[in-house]
């Protein structure tokens, strides 16, 4: 690790950025804030660990096209989504793209703080993980978990899986659990990039 961890902020209000900002800095932790996503891809290093507190509704590229974009770009960043426009289902399909956490504004400053912190701890410890380990992370699974590994993150559900496989979903359920314990991994897109990373998918 070449610097100490830092915190993005992307929010097009500038009161919201000065108000975070300063939480973010009392807390003792490096900030860097931005008006709009097109602004942060452009001053973004992946060379530190970091967390991403966006805003949902910018002009430009919203919150959730800047998610798809740094995916797009192989780029694995914890993002913490803060709006006052979310709904159920932008929710849902943020969480399920991978984002740690979806706020809504007005947030508690204790509970977004928690919660950037544990992001940042997320990311410290991904980037700890190294190809050899990653190796070894994969070797413990079984040659079943592995299947439903594959099957993961190509998108199929359990019951898809389930049907495949001629198992139960709850058997399925149980596999996918031992799976995510076994490779650490946070997630189905973390996921998916150990098993790219070894390439047995």
């Amino acid at each position: 690790m070449n610097a100490l961890p830092i915190v993005y902020l992307v929010d097009d209000d500038a009161a919201v950025r000065d108000s975070l900002t300063l939480l973010i800095k009392t807390a003792g932790l490096n900030v860097a804030a931005y008006s709009g996503a097109e602004e942060f891809l452009a001053a973004y290093r992946p060379d530190r660990a970091a967390c991403l507190v966006l805003d949902l509704s910018m002009p430009g590229m919203s919150g959730t096209e800047l998610q798809a974009e740094l995916a797009r770009r192989n780029l694995c960043l914890p993002i913490i989504f803060l709006s006052a426009h979310g709904d159920i289902p932008t929710t849902v399909r943020a969480i399920q793209a991978g984002a740690v956490d979806f706020l809504t504004k007005p947030v508690q400053a204790q509970l977004l703080l928690e919660i950037i912190q544990a992001a940042i701890i997320q990311d410290v410890r991904r980037r700890e993980r190294s190809p050899s380990s990653a190796e070894d992370s994969l070797s413990k699974l079984t040659p079943r978990e592995q299947e439903i590994a594959i099957l993961l993150i190509s998108g199929s559900t359990n019951k898809e899986i389930a049907r495949h496989l001629g198992i139960s979903p709850r058997t399925v359920e149980n596999h996918r659990a031992r799976v995510m314990e076994k490779t650490h991994a946070g997630n189905l897109i973390e996921l998916a990039r150990l098993i790219e990373t070894q390439n047995l998918a």
